[in-house]
């Protein structure tokens, strides 16, 4: 090699078109993934708030404790099996719980 000959390749000029690429991709797969979320959101609380007119038509409780439990052991279950820190899950999932008995007391 002569001294006017460049190696660049072990030169860095910042990330390149290949790696912008798979970080775009990257994060339109994660707005596609948080619009599904978005959507299993909205669907729950469908079903949550048919549930609340269910209880107000039979006189029942906005609060149920063994459900809510075993909401809580689903959640931790499905964490473990798709190993996703069961805490985080069942943390999310504590909220949407209080969000729909605010929103069923509400409706009361």
């Amino acid at each position: 090699m002569t001294p006017d000959d460049t190696d660049d390749s072990n030169v860095s000029t910042g990330p390149d078109r290949t790696e912008e690429t798979n970080l775009d991709e990257l994060r339109e797969e994660i707005q596609s993934i948080d619009r599904e979320i978005v959507e299993l959101i909205a669907q729950r609380t469908y079903v949550a708030d048919s549930i609340a007119q269910v209880k107000r038509e039979h006189g029942l409780a906005t609060t149920d404790e063994s459900q809510e439990a075993a909401v809580m052991a689903r959640a931790g279950e499905n964490a473990e099996r798709f190993e996703v820190d069961a805490n985080m899950v069942k943390a999310i999932f504590r909220l949407l719980i209080e969000l729909n008995k605010i929103e069923q007391r509400s409706e009361r």
